[in-house]
């Protein structure tokens, strides 16, 4: 073989890697159950919080916690080892990245839909969805 197809062989096996990596990284959208029954592995759960249940918040530990409802129905504790995110409460839906334990689901990273100030602009100004001239 020459030395060009040798290094183009390792380029491609080098992309393929990277390929692969980022992949794994995308992680998988399940719910609750899915999650527990496969503990430790990372998952991404969209869910609602639910606003009836208590959310705590312990600054000495920088753990916040909170019940949430994920898409299927299932609900769990949920544990976050940050403050509680700023309007939390307003939320529409809560996307955690995380892991479940035999307890609760344990999340490193959440991100939320808020309600759109424009939305509410506009339900308080009175006006409609639609667009009339």
């Amino acid at each position: 073989m020459k030395k060009t197809h040798i290094v183009l062989i390792i380029i491609v096996a080098v992309l393929i890697g990277a390929i692969m990596v980022m992949f794994k990284d995308a992680g998988t959208y399940a719910g609750f159950a899915l999650a527990e029954n496969n503990q430790g592995e990372e998952f991404t759960v969209i869910g609602y919080l639910d606003k009836d249940a208590e959310m705590h918040f312990n600054p000495k530990k920088t753990l916040f916690s909170f019940t949430a409802t994920d898409k299927q129905g299932n609900v769990s504790k949920v544990y976050y080892n940050q403050p509680k995110p700023q309007d939390f409460e307003r939320s529409e839906e809560i996307t955690m990245k995380g892991f479940a334990t035999d307890t609760a689901f344990i999340a490193h990273e959440i991100l939320m839909k808020c309600p759109s100030k424009y939305n509410e602009q506009n339900e308080m100004a009175g006006n409609s969805d639609s667009y009339t001239e």
